[in-house]
């Protein structure tokens, strides 16, 4: 009888098993940084040299000299090369030896065609007589100016017996040995010269964004002939942000019809050469001027799924809603955010792995730095 009150009341104390929900997770959200932004076109493009140009031997001969290094830079009008100028010397002294000669004879002709002129009027000499004289000294008259034009000639060879810098550049690796023959059958290639500073930023837009940039231009108050002033900046695939700047330098007249598209090119300063031609380019040109009030969250913020881009916010009651929205450029590393949030929501910015739709969270609220955002040109 004790046992058994004892057993009842042992278990009439022990407390029945109840499950316990955990408590939320806990997130970092903060409110989207408010700051101005300017609105740019990003695209991709390539590096392409200023200037490029192949060396070539216009003459015949053998290659006497090369007198640079290769991959060395060079200044304009520096000798590259040289192809034997002894003959082409030769000829040329030939040429004004014969010009030297015509002109004696054309002293001799003048004073042999006013001697017999003046015959002539006294009857002396008989007027085939001044006709004969009259027509050697245009003979030689004419003779004179074919002479001048083979000593032109001459020394234009002797010229191209020097192959010199066009521009200041860097010179390709020489394609031919030092005493090998060039200019047999017409120009040899010796090598190439390639201008590195400044560069060019060669890219092509769409019909659409041709219309979004003359708008935006109009908007600026920049006209056609003005395109100089819009500021292009570059940065390459390793670099962050975009650290090269110039201008826009060219832009076709019209679209290609077969591509829809536009070529467009800027010009950059590459004092250090940190841009060679070929290179893959992200490039960015403004469209406006700096928008007030834009929203930016960071960027590893933003998730994506089949409908597009959305953010992860907490609303007053700490549950968490998936909202779409529609984003736009980077600015560093944040995100502007173009529609689908406003500058009071909570955005959820990092433990996104905890934050699941519908559920509640403890948010924990913090601030995003807002970065300082770098005008056109200036990046």
């Amino acid at each position: 009888m004790v046992l058994s009150l004892t057993l009842a009341g042992t278990a009439a104390c022990k407390k029945e098993n109840a499950y316990v929900p955990p408590p939320p997770s806990p997130v970092n959200v903060a409110k989207p940084v408010q700051q101005e932004v300017t609105p740019y076109l990003e695209i991709t493009g390539n590096a392409v040299a200023y200037n490029q140009v192949d060396l070539e031997a216009r003459v015949q001969g053998y290659l006497q000299q090369i007198d640079y290094q290769d991959g060395a830079p060079v200044k304009q009008a520096d000798t590259l090369f040289v192809i034997e100028p002894a003959p082409y010397q030769a000829q040329l002294q030939q040429a004004q030896a014969t010009l030297a000669a015509t002109q004696a004879d054309l002293v001799q002709a003048k004073a042999e065609y006013y001697r017999q002129s003046t015959l002539g009027k006294s009857d002396f000499a008989s007027q085939s007589v001044v006709d004969q004289a009259r027509a050697k000294l245009d003979s030689d008259q004419a003779k004179i100016q074919n002479d001048q034009a083979g000593v032109t000639i001459a020394a234009i060879n002797l010229g191209y017996t020097r192959v010199t810098a066009p521009f200041d550049g860097v010179v390709s690796a020489h394609l031919i040995s030092q005493g090998g023959l060039v200019g047999v059958s017409g120009p040899t290639k010796l090598a190439t010269i390639v201008q590195l500073d400044p560069i060019y930023a060669t890219f092509t837009v769409s019909e659409q964004q041709v219309l979004r940039i003359k708008a935006a231009l109009a908007e600026r108050g920049i006209k056609a002939g003005e395109i100089k002033n819009v500021p292009v900046d570059v940065g390459l695939m390793t670099e962050d942000g975009y650290p090269h700047n110039g201008t826009l330098d060219y832009v076709a007249p019209t679209l290609d019809p077969s591509t829809g598209t536009l070529t467009a090119r800027g010009v950059l300063d590459n004092a250090n050469r940190a841009i060679l031609p070929g290179m893959f380019l992200r490039i960015r040109i403004p469209l406006a001027v700096q928008k007030a009030n834009a929203l930016l969250v960071p960027d590893e913020a933003l998730g994506a799924d089949q409908s597009g881009n959305y953010l992860l916010v907490v609303n007053k009651d700490n549950v968490v809603q998936q909202r779409t929205v529609q984003t736009g450029q980077l600015e560093g590393r944040l995100r502007v955010i173009s529609s689908g949030i406003t500058g009071d929501d909570l955005v959820v910015i990092s433990g996104n792995q905890r934050a699941v739709p519908g559920q509640k969270v403890a948010p924990q609220v913090t601030t995003i730095t807002a970065e300082a955002v770098t005008p056109p040109g200036k990046s």
